[in-house]
């Protein structure tokens, strides 16, 4: 079955690092996931099937150079295994946290095949434009 996700949730970081995964999200996660850096300065979560996709990618990718095989270094030293427990909180490691500037709020963004942690002022400011494509009258016209 393929699994996609989305929707937009917001939460808050515990003082353990911990957020609460929204429900419709848990059972995707039920035998774990895998917590990685991505693209923009966030966090992707990974449900198992789509983590293995990411790796395939990554170990090939290694091959094609220096610049690659750097790129698969920083992506597989900042990847954590990752377990929702019975609360359905989900913890995220010291520098994960760092590295996406999570503070006090976490946004918990439905990404199709992965789940996006942001900070919400990360967010916001990175996706104005974007959704004030989305209000324009007509649709930008193909030259």
């Amino acid at each position: 079955m393929v699994v996609k996700f989305f929707g937009r949730y917001e939460h808050s970081l515990d003082p353990k690092g911990r957020i609460i995964l929204p429900a419709k999200f848990r059972t995707h996660f039920a035998c774990g996931g895998y917590l990685t850096q991505y693209w923009e300065g966030c966090l992707a979560l990974w449900a198992p099937d789509e983590f293995e996709k990411q790796m395939t990618s990554m170990e090939a990718a290694q091959e094609l150079g220096r610049s690659e095989r750097n790129l698969a270094r920083v992506w597989a030293a900042g990847t954590q295994e990752a377990e929702v427990d019975k609360q359905g909180r989900l913890f995220i490691a010291q520098p994960l946290r760092t590295f996406a500037g999570l503070d006090t709020g976490v946004l918990v963004n439905g990404a199709l095949n992965r789940i996006e942690l942001w900070d919400p002022e990360r967010w916001a400011a990175r996706l104005a434009a974007t959704e004030q494509t989305l209000n324009d009258d007509e649709p930008a016209e193909v030259s």
